[in-house]
């Protein structure tokens, strides 16, 4: 009769390299997938990002599209702190103003779709408008998206060259969506936010990379955050520079100065509803919180127009009045 013998050593072995190739391979698959720039497919027929047939009108047939287009944008450049070139595109009020609207746009977008909300504050409110390329999109160099992260220190420093351009007495609001949205409340807690930065509204934001990775990973593929979602922030801190954990908003609001109004789509499954929640929660600022019903991510302009445009209104004429 034989005697199998085990050599538990090796069989450990064996099992901590096949783990070891599972997460180095995954973690370059999920950073492909999600952060390196380029066309994500996966996205394509997400159920998660479905709107009413009256949004998808809006986005793709609003009057604010022809608007976009009959404009005469001055197109602006900066290089980052980490050399890459940025660009964007400014509109001056119709009339003399010291107010200033900066607009960061969502994952995958680009700056001109952000004059879904750039022409109400230019021709109702009588703003100036900035309109950035995030680095990784639109004529923005970069081979990544920050997720709002390093996008964060970007727009301070457009912030700081549209003030040393308009002139020290400007008042600036904030006004981001998804991504963008995330970007500044990333920015809203920093030392270095300029003073002329009075008001900030934020639509549909998440309140950390890693939390947002954390459900969209167990939402589209049913996989637990850990060790995956882990490893991929490694390499993402590697290729990237920034890591899933640092990338909080929340930490960012809860040492925050500035003015917030948060918006958000009480139907909203891509970024939950819950997640702007606790950003209004632990907001160390004056804050207001806009919540609309029925509405998925990213589609509260489009079903609560009057009532969202209202909202601002009343949110600025109080802080950057």
């Amino acid at each position: 009769m034989s005697i199998i013998r085990i050599n538990w050593k090796r069989l450990l072995i064996l099992f901590a390299t096949i783990f070891l190739l599972i997460q180095i391979i995954g973690s370059f698959f999920f950073y492909e997938l999600a952060v390196k720039r380029g066309p994500k497919d996966f996205l394509q027929n997400n159920a998660d990002l479905e709107v009413s047939d009256q949004t998808m009108d809006l986005f793709l047939n609003g009057d604010w599209i022809a608007w976009v287009n009959a404009q005469q944008f001055e197109q602006l450049t900066l290089t980052s702190r980490d050399g890459l070139k940025l660009s964007g595109y400014f509109l001056p009020a119709s009339k003399p103003t010291n107010k200033l609207a900066i607009f960061p746009h969502g994952y995958l977008g680009h700056a001109k779709q952000m004059g879904l909300f750039g022409q109400y504050y230019h021709n109702d409110l009588g703003y100036n408008i900035f309109m950035p390329d995030a680095r990784g999109h639109g004529k923005s160099g970069g081979n990544y998206y920050g997720f709002g992260w390093p996008d964060r220190l970007d727009l301070i420093d457009w912030t700081n060259l549209l003030v040393n351009k308009l002139g020290p007495d400007t008042k600036v609001a904030y006004h981001g969506l998804s991504m963008g949205a995330a970007t500044v409340l990333m920015a809203s807690g920093e030392e270095e936010l300029p003073r002329q930065v009075k008001a900030i509204i934020a639509d549909s934001p998440y309140a950390s990379v890693y939390q947002l990775f954390e459900y969209q990973m167990n939402r589209m593929f049913k996989l637990p955050a850990f060790p995956l979602l882990d490893s991929t922030s490694l390499l993402t801190k590697i290729r990237a520079g920034y890591s899933f954990r640092e990338a909080s908003a929340r930490n960012e609001v809860e040492k925050t100065t500035v003015p917030i109004l948060y918006i958000h789509g009480e139907s909203d499954t891509f970024v939950p509803t819950k997640l702007t929640k606790d950003l209004f929660k632990h907001t160390s600022s004056a804050t207001e919180l806009l919540l609309v019903p029925n509405a998925n991510h990213g589609e509260s302009f489009a079903l609560a127009q009057d009532k969202y445009k209202m909202t601002i209104k009343h949110f600025l004429n109080k802080y950057v009045e």
